[in-house]
């Protein structure tokens, strides 16, 4: 396989659905693309029913294009990443990984267009989290929530208002940010820095103000980007956690627990932002973001501090500082299914607590003059057996017992 004919298979790919996020190669599968959020298989021409390894090696071959540290990456630690680009079409993120004695393939679809916000329809309390001075801003999520959109919005809000420096140290670098207000460096890991906490510690020498972490991986990197933001720099970066209260446990859970209460104590001055994200499918087509968003005040500092607590739980206190902006993920699933925008099947899906939200769905209904269940009316059963007769002299309740 060459790579011209690798190019025009991967654009085939692209073009054979609607909304297509990864392209999938794995031995005995079909070509696959995910389209809102579902594996479906790729017709092509000539057709191939199942991948041989021999294919998907010749694949791997192409996208890694005799990289020395790609190769030695795969076949040391069983897989790799890297980055492709299909002229005039797309570029990808690209991940080859072994299993099973075979390699396999996905690659993540890049967006080329920079997205505003307002483009993603985010709640307008995320206009400020590019007015931030200093502190840590996290963006949590599964893989594929759209971590990296959101944080691409937000710096593009910063390039377009601010004149400043701004690093950013990726794996691979996913949005290309042109020169506007800003100065932009991108750094990508494996070609400009080896790994993210060796950038960042770099980066602190390079006079930035704002910094992109891709992803808070290991303790030497939170504990550098801790102190980042304490010395005036915004850090922004990813977790890999599904709500706010595990991001703040997940971040502790790093360090010894002798530790914990100084990191604690530098993590509730340095923290400015949380928003976690799920994308869930559309009514219309599509996938929606639902998002949990939780600032900083002085209950969360407690919290984070003192740890969680009855009626001082990250949720409870998200759930009541709504006025603010901030909601938890409960919410935006309900004020979702209440716009049509997603099912009921997928709001008790994609909530935290189904109870609350079952309830929050029903008094949904009832406003809209829908029924809220499926029993529609209610019989009571005849008996056919007629009852014994109780005696005329028989004393008080004596009618309530079975005569023999």
């Amino acid at each position: 396989m060459r790579r011209n004919e690798l190019d025009h298979i991967l654009t085939m790919m692209l073009d054979s659905h609607r909304d297509v996020s990864d392209l999938n190669w794995t031995v005995d599968k079909p070509l696959q693309v995910e389209s809102s959020g579902y594996l479906v298989p790729v017709e092509i021409h000539p057709a191939i029913d199942r991948l041989t390894p021999f294919q998907t090696e010749m694949a791997a071959m192409n996208l890694i294009a005799g990289n020395r540290r790609l190769t030695e990456d795969l076949l040391r630690r069983g897989s790799c990443d890297s980055s492709y680009y299909v002229t005039g079409k797309a570029r990808f993120r690209v991940n080859i990984f072994s299993q099973r004695g075979n390699y396999s393939i996905v690659l993540r679809k890049l967006n080329t267009k920079i997205p505003t916000l307002q483009d993603l329809k985010m709640p307008h309390v995320l206009t400020e989290l590019p007015k931030e001075k200093t502190g840590l801003v996290l963006v949590t999520g599964a893989t594929g929530s759209g971590k990296s959109t959101t944080l691409a919005a937000v710096l593009n809000h910063i390039n377009e208002t601010k004149s400043i420096h701004i690093i950013t140290l990726e794996d691979p670098v996913e949005f290309v940010h042109p020169q506007k207000k800003a100065t932009f460096n991108q750094r990508e890991m494996g070609t400009d820095f080896d790994n993210f906490a060796s950038g960042l510690r770099a980066s602190l020498r390079q006079a930035p103000k704002v910094i992109l972490v891709g992803e808070m991986r290991d303790r030497e990197t939170v504990e550098i980007g801790l102190s980042a933001a304490e010395t005036g720099h915004l850090v922004l970066s990813t977790l890999h956690t599904i709500d706010a209260g595990q991001t703040i446990n997940r971040i502790l859970g790093m360090f010894e627990q002798d530790e914990q209460e100084q990191i604690r104590l530098r993590l509730a001055d340095t923290l400015r932002w949380v928003v976690s994200q799920r994308l869930a499918p559309r009514i219309s087509g599509g996938r929606h973001a639902l998002l949990e968003i939780m600032g900083s005040n002085m209950r969360i500092k407690d919290s984070i501090i003192q740890g969680e607590r009855e009626g001082c739980s990250f949720s409870e206190i998200i759930d009541s500082s709504r006025t603010f902006g901030w909601q938890t993920f409960d919410q935006a699933v309900l004020d979702a299914y209440e716009a049509g925008i997603i099912t009921e099947e997928n709001a008790l899906l994609y909530c935290t607590k189904k109870g609350p939200v079952t309830r929050g769905i029903d008094n949904i209904k009832k406003t809209r003059g829908e029924h809220t269940s499926n029993i529609m009316s209610l019989n009571m059963r005849r008996s056919t057996q007629a009852a014994p007769m109780a005696p005329a002299d028989a004393p008080s309740g004596f009618s309530k017992l079975r005569l023999k």
